[in-house]
């Protein structure tokens, strides 16, 4: 009885002391002073902002509103880490990351932008906006911590600089929908797949490519999502790339020059979605197809697979998007359980069966 006293008394010291040092810590971190932002970075974002003007048609996302509307322009008293689409270091207070995606920005980005003096910046997006058909600046090398870039939608033009692809920590870069005014010809995609080795997501649709894809890009093992559709692509694909170990989207549409064939899938393949549509690929579409476990959303149309279709479609019960004439993956598959063939297989209209 005394025993378990005793060692009642104990723990009951041993919380109380817990306690009390948690709530010290506590009182002492909320004394802490919050870490306010640079001034160097909040005289650049403010002067990026007054080189451009506020246009409600210069964004197309219905949801879009001018972050930079709500941002306090008194320099004395203003924290640009609290402003909308910005986000600060916690430790030292530099800008690290700068979201200004669908604020209705209208007007040109230059060499001398105050853009790139902020140095720290890891993610930059400024996708859906109208920068005038504005060539991206070699100075964007001066960003080289940046993880992830979006310029996606934003009126972009012309080559895509070098310097671009020196920014090797790269994981995400969405440069797409800039109706074919930017290209990657010279650097092309062989340089990028040599440059940017770390990349996770990678979306150039719509970018004038006009390449072969080169097959460096199978060394690209981080791929989650390779998005090359529209890119004017020609040659043979190498098929190694449909085997990329991380790859879920696969997308190279509407490239009516690029040819090759479906290979033979493995088990271990992660693949979500496969769009191939408007392409000149050819040849059979594989039984190995149903080793896709993971595949939701499969684009054929406008093809030149020919052969017989591989009972092993039918296999795909979560494919809820084949988009060809028949719509729908059980049609197909009945219709291959009756011995119909795909002779033209360009999915026009039924009477190209």
């Amino acid at each position: 009885m005394g025993l378990s006293l005793r060692f009642f008394t104990f723990m009951h010291l041993v919380s109380s002391l817990l306690i009390f040092h948690l709530a010290i810590a506590h009182f002492t971190s909320s004394m802490q002073p919050h870490t306010l932002c640079h001034d160097q970075d909040r005289s650049a974002l403010l002067k990026f902002i007054e080189s451009l003007t506020i246009n409600r048609y210069a964004s197309r996302n219905p949801l879009s509103y001018p972050k930079v509307a709500s941002w306090n322009q008194d320099e004395q008293n203003s924290d640009c880490c609290s402003w909308d689409g910005i986000k600060c270091d916690e430790d030292t207070g530099h800008v690290i990351s700068l979201n200004l995606s669908s604020s209705w920005l209208y007007g040109s980005i230059n060499s001398s932008s105050s853009l790139f003096q902020l140095v720290h910046l890891e993610w930059l997006a400024l996708a859906d906006n109208h920068f005038h058909f504005s060539v991206i600046p070699s100075e964007i090398v001066n960003l080289s911590r940046l993880t992830r870039l979006s310029l996606s939608g934003s009126f972009f033009a012309g080559q895509i600089p070098a310097e671009l692809l020196e920014l090797s920590r790269l994981e995400v870069l969405d440069l797409s929908s800039n109706d074919h005014h930017l290209k990657l010809q010279s650097p092309g995609l062989a340089n990028l797949a040599e440059k940017l080795t770390n990349l996770k997501r990678l979306n150039l649709t719509d970018v004038n490519i006009s390449s072969a894809v080169p097959p460096t890009f199978a060394n690209l093992s981080s791929l989650i999502s390779l998005s090359l559709s529209e890119s004017f692509l020609h040659g043979e694909i190498p098929t190694e790339i449909f085997q990329l170990p991380n790859l879920r989207l696969l997308e190279l549409a509407y490239n009516s020059n690029l040819t090759g064939h479906l290979p033979e899938f493995q088990k271990s393949n992660s693949l979500e979605l496969l769009n191939v549509a408007f392409s000149g690929f050819s040849g059979k579409i594989p039984n190995s197809i149903d080793n896709l476990k993971s595949l939701s959303h499969l684009y054929l149309p406008r093809c030149y697979f020919s052969g017989k279709i591989p009972p092993s479609l039918g296999n795909l019960v979560r494919v809820i998007n084949i988009k060809n004439i028949f719509v729908m993956i059980l049609l197909m598959w009945q219709l291959s359980k009756q011995g119909c063939y795909l002779l033209v297989c360009k999915f026009v209209n039924h009477s190209s069966l």
